[in-house]
């Protein structure tokens, strides 16, 4: 099984499961079938989004632990400086 088929999968399982509580098929308490159920998507989009800040945010925070990759990148940002030079933009 390719990993498109594993999350295709799985995104139809998460929506049917959602789907079933959403529409009762699942008899869950008055509190949670009218409070909670409905803000569910937006919850989790939430969730995802904070979860992604905090990737990109130790991503950062641990990017010179990984030397090759701050050295091309120092390289990089000097040639580009350099070819801005060239052209006459002030880079300093």
């Amino acid at each position: 099984m390719t990993r498109a088929q594993q999350t295709i999968s799985l995104a139809l399982l998460v929506t049917s499961l959602y789907l079933s509580l959403y529409l009762g098929l699942i008899p869950l308490p008055a509190v949670v079938q009218e409070d909670i159920i409905p803000v569910l998507p937006f919850w989790s989009l939430v969730t995802f989004g904070a979860w992604l800040l905090f990737r990109l945010g130790w991503g950062m925070l641990t990017f010179r632990d990984t030397p090759d990759a701050y050295a091309e990148l120092m390289d990089e940002i000097k040639l580009a400086k350099a070819d801005l030079r060239v052209k006459g933009v002030n880079v300093d």
